[in-house]
This record gives C-alpha cells, sequence and structure tokens, in this order.
C-alpha cells in the first residue's frame, strides 16, 4: 500500500510516500481501505518529535479516517451491526496516513447519512475530543455558557457546533476580524480578536460579570490565570493542549472562592473501552445532528496524500504547512485513490 511516513523529525518536507505493507487486523479490529484521512495538530507535534506515539502504535501518524471496511474480526465485527463493505469513519491511535489502516471495533461509526468520506474523515478526533472534554469532563448544560479558545480550528469549529446544537451560549476567540466572522456565521454568539482585546474582560462584559461556564482551553500557559478570573461560580476549565506552555500562575484563591474546577486530558492513549464508549454516546446524540444538518462538517482544503507540489514532497507535507501557518478555518484532509 502507499503510506506517508515520518521520514526524521522536521519541517513538512519529511513527510514522504512510500509503500508498507498492508496492516493485519487482529482480534476485535478491522481492516479499512482509506478513501480519506484527517489532518489534526498531534499529527504536527508527532512529526516534529514533540508527541510520542503509545507502545505499540504504527509509526504512521494519522489519527482519523474514513473508508470501506475490508475484513476483520467476524464476530466483533457483527456485534457492532458491521460488516465488510460498510462505509466508517474511526479514531485510530496512529497508522492513518495509509491506503489501509486498522481500528478497533468499538472506535469505528457509520459514515453519517448524507455525509461524503472527505466529511466523516473530519469528524472523529476533533467530535471525540470536544464530546470527551466538554461533555464529559466540562459537564456543559443546555442554558451554560461556553467559550472557546481557537474558534477556528478543527477543534474550535466542533465545539462552537455541538455547543450550541445543545442549547449553550457560545464565546469563541480568535486571531483576526475575519476569522471571528467565520466564528459567528458557524453559529457563535460571541467572537473575541484576542490580538485587539482580553478575553476575559470581554467574557465577564458578554455575561453581565457572572463569568463563563466552561472554557475550552487549547493555550494553557498564562491564559490559565485570565480563564480562573472570568469563570462563573462552579465553572470548570478543560484544558486539551499547551500552545502556550504548559506552566500557569493563577490566583488559587479564586479556585476556592469560586469553587472552579480544572481539569483537563489527552484522548490518544486512552484504552478502547473508553474510546468505545466515546464512540456510542456520539452515535446517540450528536451523529442524528449530523443526520438533521444541525452539525454539519467544516472543510477548509482537500490535498491528494501522496502528490507533490509546491516544492514539497507530498500532498500531506503541504497540508502541514497550511496548518502550520495558521490560515485555515476547519479541517484539513488528506486523500487516496
Amino acid at each position: 500500500m502507499k503510506a506517508i511516513e515520518i521520514r526524521e523529525y522536521g519541517a513538512p518536507e519529511v513527510l514522504v510516500p512510500v509503500e508498507r505493507p498492508l496492516p493485519v487486523a487482529g482480534e476485535g479490529e478491522l481492516l479499512i481501505r482509506v478513501s480519506a484521512s484527517g489532518v489534526n495538530r498531534p499529527d504536527v507535534l508527532q512529526r516534529t518529535g514533540h508527541y510520542p506515539m503509545p507502545p505499540g502504535v504504527s509509526d504512521l501518524p494519522g489519527l482519523e479516517i474514513a473508508g470501506v471496511i475490508e475484513s476483520g474480526d467476524a464476530a466483533a465485527m457483527a456485534a457492532a451491526g458491521l460488516k465488510p463493505g460498510d462505509r466508517v469513519c474511526a479514531l485510530v491511535a496512529g497508522g492513518g496516513y495509509a491506503e489501509y489502516c486498522v481500528a478497533p471495533v468499538p472506535q469505528c461509526l457509520p459514515v453519517p447519512d448524507g455525509l461524503s468520506d472527505v466529511e466523516a474523515a473530519s469528524l472523529p478526533e476533533t467530535f471525540f475530543t470536544v464530546w470527551s472534554n466538554v461533555f464529559d469532563r466540562g459537564r456543559l448544560q443546555a442554558g451554560e455558557t461556553l467559550l472557546v479558545q481557537g474558534g477556528t480550528s478543527g477543534i474550535g469549529v466542533t465545539a462552537i457546533q455541538l455547543g450550541k446544537a445543545a442549547g449553550a451560549t457560545i464565546i469563541v476567540t480568535a486571531g483576526s476580524d475575519e476569522k471571528c466572522a467565520e466564528c459567528l456565521k458557524l453559529g457563535a454568539d460571541h467572537a473575541i480578536n484576542y490580538r485587539e482585546a482580553d478575553f476575559a474582560e470581554e467574557a465577564k462584559k458578554i455575561t453581565g460579570g457572572k463569568g463563563v461556564d466552561v472554557i475550552l482551553d487549547m493555550v494553557a500557559g498564562d491564559y490559565v490565570k485570565r480563564e480562573v478570573e472570568c469563570l462563573a461560580e462552579d465553572g470548570r476549565i478543560v484544558i486539551i493542549a499547551l500552545q502556550g506552555g504548559s506552566k500557569a500562575d493563577f490566583n488559587a484563591g479564586l479556585v476556592l472562592r469560586k469553587r472552579l474546577t480544572i481539569t483537563g486530558s489527552t484522548l490518544r492513549p486512552r484504552p478502547v473501552a473508553f474510546k468505545g464508549a466515546i464512540a456510542q454516546a456520539l452515535k446517540r446524540n450528536v451523529w442524528p445532528w449530523l443526520e438533521q444538518g444541525r452539525v454539519r462538517p467544516v472543510i477548509h482544503s482537500v490535498f491528494a496524500a501522496t502528490e507533490a507540489g509546491d516544492g514539497l514532497p507530498s500532498g500531506a507535507a503541504r497540508a502541514h504547512a497550511l496548518m502550520e501557518s495558521g490560515r485555515h478555518v476547519g479541517k484539513i484532509v488528506l486523500t487516496w485513490n
């Protein structure tokens, strides 16, 4: 099969096309013929050597795929209501940048009615992450206010839509007026250009001084201090990335007085059963929203995975260059012939 491997740690050009043997599905797994692979920030971190893989995981990057079931554990498939030939999307721990990929059955979901494989490939990583962190850990409820840091990222556009569909008021931050406008088009109620205003002060104004109930934080670092200040009583911060650094200095007295919760998580190393439970929650709660059009995939760009161009050796390299530029709104996807 064709695949994209990380030749060495470094810039996007280290993502090169190679030939690899087909992976073999084991107990409780499926072999999927991949049509499309989602590109995510952890792929960039893996490429640069800052995101070590869990033991036993493929060295190929890629955490989400969509395609057709080729073969696999027949009993596990039957129990999940799946069969060879079904179109599925899947969350995987690695190996997604390839024409074939193995996925645990519990982490596979049927492609929602009306969606293409490119659209389906953009779902698993961000939808699993947002559901697990905003709804499970953050306990967001209808009528509450959610602040999303980085509203135009893949995670951001998903959090806006899922939070809105669940009945929350959505505030986002973004780095330009144009990106703020895109967030509002997606359903955000308020958008703050963090280059021109203090998001904490703006969030307090928007909420009439009450503060926000839940914050989805992909920055951490010095953002945490201001997030503690703009949370409502019993508010929750959920940290899922450290783009601003891992050290935070904040007023612990506010945490006590307002009964705040500061939590966080990473998804990749969690066991299959944990991810399978998220998959079932998505199937029950979110897949109907997708099929009704209340929530939609937001695709910024699609690249042929192994096709060279713009001085780079592969479409995957161009996809990573785009992601690192920060110009995208929504998801970037690779396709396979």
